[in-house]
């Protein structure tokens, strides 16, 4: 018998489907079952999107959740808004718990905001928070960050000194910004946690790279982005910022509204490595797990699995990847559910049981490969 592994289980969510935390589960039981003398690290991952502040709050001791009440939702309907309140002082706010897709009954590229993420984040500077971390990825909008800035206590106004109703659209019809009761950025500074280098407008941006997954036909996307890009223009000469820095596109150009507000771009997923645990972990493994709803030549551009699999390399640990749907191939082991299971349907049916059946073989095929 091979001898015992150290073994990192760190996935991604399968969005709509399963959890990070659900997912490493499954894959830790299957794993388990065929190789129960290994010993299973599970430390679920996020790249700034739906449930990073979840597995940044499971993965630092100390860290606990707070409430910032009713705030408003991307379309105007209030959502319960909270945040990670980390030992240092830190606070951990996501956008897609205040102003995410699947906050959404239906589509609404042309009015969905980010208001709720300024008014969290503003709750939690008035709770004393010294220094912010915003996950960006998600976002039910592409209203470049200004939502959030209006949360903040900005004031968009058009030319006739009236405040611009929410959503991207409206955006064209800016004339000024009046930042006299603008909340100041926290003194310990401010991470913009992002998972793209998508900028701000053009074929590279915000409208045009994602604009099609919030439901923008083809002229609301060239609206939109001839609305950001007027934003920016405004916005630009009272608070400086660069629209084609890499990043300020991430969550619908909120990584260009708040990266003037003072925000500094960092990438994700490297970022919530470190704060979970898993940048000192994994040079001490011998195998790392991990796995998302789809792997694609996408995943190597900034989100987990792909950053994941690099930093893997780096130390020579063998790397299982399990997907919902395989596109690509992993540098060393994939498996793909919708192929295990026979059909989509059935995978995502009971996505927990095929993780667990995913990681059996996974497990069998190494211990074999080691015999």
């Amino acid at each position: 018998m091979s001898r015992p592994l150290r073994v990192l289980v760190a996935p991604d969510s399968f969005k709509g489907t399963a959890t990070a935390a659900e997912v490493a589960d499954a894959l830790a039981r299957g794993w388990h079952r065929e190789r129960p003398r290994d010993e299973l690290v599970l430390l679920p991952q996020a790249d700034g999107g739906e449930g990073t502040a979840d597995a940044i709050a499971a993965a630092v001791p100390g860290a606990t959740w707070r409430d910032a009440g009713p705030v408003t939702g991307p379309v105007g309907t209030p959502v319960p808004g909270r945040w990670v309140q980390l030992p240092d002082g830190t606070a951990v706010v996501e956008l897609a718990q205040s102003s995410g897709l699947p906050l959404l009954d239906r589509f609404d590229p042309m009015n969905a905001g980010t208001r709720g993420l300024g008014e969290v984040v503003r709750a939690a500077l008035a709770a004393g928070a010294g220094a912010l971390c915003v996950t960006l990825g998600g976002s039910a909008s592409t209203d470049g960050g200004a939502g959030a800035l209006t949360g903040l206590g900005a004031l968009l106004l058009d030319s006739e000194g009236s405040p611009l109703p929410p959503g991207g659209a409206a955006l064209a019809a800016l004339d000024r910004i009046d930042l006299d009761n603008l909340v100041a950025a926290p003194e310990g500074g401010v991470e913009l946690l992002v998972d793209t280098r998508a900028v701000l407008t053009g074929p590279a941006g915000a409208a045009q790279v994602f604009g099609p997954q919030k439901g923008a036909d083809a002229a609301q996307i060239e609206a939109l982005d001839a609305a950001l890009g007027h934003f920016a223009e405004v916005v630009g000469a009272a608070l400086p910022h660069d629209p084609d820095r890499p990043g300020t596109g991430a969550a619908g150009g909120a990584g260009y509204g708040l990266g003037a507000w003072g925000g500094r771009i960092v990438d994700g997923a490297a970022r919530i490595a470190d704060l979970t645990g898993l940048t000192a972990t994994l040079p001490t493994c011998d195998v790392l797990v991990t796995g998302e709803g789809c792997y694609d030549r996408t995943s190597a551009t900034g989100k987990v699995v792909g950053s994941l699999l690099d930093r893997a390399r780096e130390h020579g640990l063998r790397t299982v990847v399990v997907a919902g749907r395989l596109e690509d191939r992993p540098p060393d082991l994939g498996l793909d559910l919708t192929a295990i299971a026979g059909s989509r349907h059935s995978a995502t049916r009971r996505p927990r049981w095929w993780l667990r059946q995913a990681a059996a073989a996974a497990a069998r095929g190494l211990g074999a490969a080691r015999a």
